[in-house]
């Protein structure tokens, strides 16, 4: 930046920042801040605003790192990039405005000048935050997939393959690959899938769920759907699915009893 349009800007910092601090506080009431304090809104808005004036006098990989620093803390916290952008926009405006009335437009390459120098710290800002979050959303994609609908052994021969939260194709995939792995490690004779956890079952959900069966099958095991609740239960009829093919219970310990009885066991109660 021109050395002395830095040294304007140092000169009206007090103005300048009066200025942005009225403009983002118009903004306070959108939904993603709504949750904010006042007194941490007006911290951070302090702290951002104290930030972009120390940017003009450290070189690239300063800048870089200070405005890193920053944004790491406000991912942590939840802020939203947009929160970030906005400000700079209104940074930018409040700079250049102060600029030109004050000066009466002494310097005309204020604009450019302003321009560049937010620019650039957009770039950073951005960069930074699609970095962060594509590598949070790996690292929890990595996370479901070990924790995904695991194949886990309750009796010789019968396991149980526990579903919770939504069934994308994504993770469909995952459970077909768990279930075959599983059935053929444990030697498992029945199967039970328990979505008790499912949120909602549509077709999509019970096409996976059926597929998931047949390929038990073609495996030389069978499979028994479990958990299923009324509301489930009235939706998968409505829909008009068929899941005829295989057993269907209410609850795990109802499907349980039958794997036993398919398995020629069962569950007898003694007396003292």
């Amino acid at each position: 930046m021109n050395h002395k349009i830095r040294a304007l800007i140092h000169e009206y910092k007090s103005t300048i920042t009066d200025e942005w601090m009225e403009e983002v506080e118009k903004f306070r009431e959108d939904d993603y801040l709504q949750n904010i304090s006042d007194t941490v809104y007006r911290n951070t808005n302090r702290e951002f605003v104290d930030m972009l004036f120390q940017t003009m006098d450290r070189d690239k990989e300063q800048v870089k790192e200070s405005i890193s620093e920053y944004t790491d803390r406000l991912i942590q916290l939840g802020w939203p990039l947009n929160y970030i952008t906005r400000g700079l926009q209104e940074f930018r405006k409040a700079a250049i405005e102060t600029l030109n009335q004050k000066e009466e437009h002494r310097y005309r390459d204020v604009y450019d000048e302003i321009e560049d120098w937010t620019d650039e710290i957009v770039n950073i800002v951005v960069s930074h935050y699609s970095g962060t979050w594509e590598n949070t959303v790996f690292l929890q994609r990595m996370a479901l997939k070990e924790l995904s609908a695991p194949l886990i052994p309750v009796f010789n021969n019968i396991s149980v393959m526990p579903l919770i939260g939504t069934i994308d194709t994504e993770r469909a995939k995952q459970i077909m690959e768990n279930l075959l792995t599983g059935v053929i490690e444990h030697r498992s004779q029945v199967v039970l899938i328990d979505i008790t956890g499912v949120p909602v079952v549509d077709t999509m959900v019970a096409h996976h769920i059926i597929q998931a069966s047949e390929a038990v099958r073609l495996v030389g095991a069978k499979c028994i759907l479990v958990g299923i609740r009324p509301e489930i239960a009235q939706t998968i009829v409505n829909l008009g699915i068929d899941l005829g093919k295989f057993p269907t219970k209410s609850s795990l310990k109802k499907g349980i009893e039958a794997a036993l009885e398919m398995t020629s066991r069962q569950i007898i109660e003694i007396n003292e």
